[in-house]
């Protein structure tokens, strides 16, 4: 009887459970973005556009940015899914961005990085802490 709990309970709990994201190691993270873009309150575009409210967010829709046609024609609405395939590699992702960043190829990263960008809302207002 023992052994039948113990082998449905293996089939019940996850084998390869994800990792947790965490927002700090995002924000480090997002330190290799700085250069070119910015979040929360009080941001502006720089090189690249703001990234507040980005989940949900059609690519090339933030006013007063001179977009690339390959990103502006993308069709891309930003999710997590969308948002870590481009940053992998953005100019394969969609050719003709003008995005020159070598991309990010950590999945644990790349979470961690969406976690911090994903809790800033359209007016730079922090969602959640």
């Amino acid at each position: 009887m023992r052994r039948a709990i113990v082998s449905a309970l293996m089939l019940v709990i996850p084998l390869g459970a994800a990792p947790a994201q965490d927002i700090a190691a995002g924000e480090t993270s997002f330190r290799k973005c700085q250069l070119c873009h910015d979040v929360g309150e009080g941001a502006k575009n720089k090189l690249g556009p703001e990234l507040d409210g980005l989940n949900g967010r059609k690519a090339g829709s933030v006013e007063n940015f001179n977009y690339s046609e390959g990103l502006k024609s993308s069709g891309v609405t930003w999710t997590q899914e969308t948002f870590k395939e481009f940053i992998k590699d953005p100019r394969d992702k969609i050719p003709g961005t003008t995005m020159l960043f070598p991309g990010i190829k950590d999945d644990k990263e790349l979470g961690d990085l969406w976690a911090y960008l994903e809790q800033f809302g359209p007016e730079g207002k922090k969602q959640r802490q």
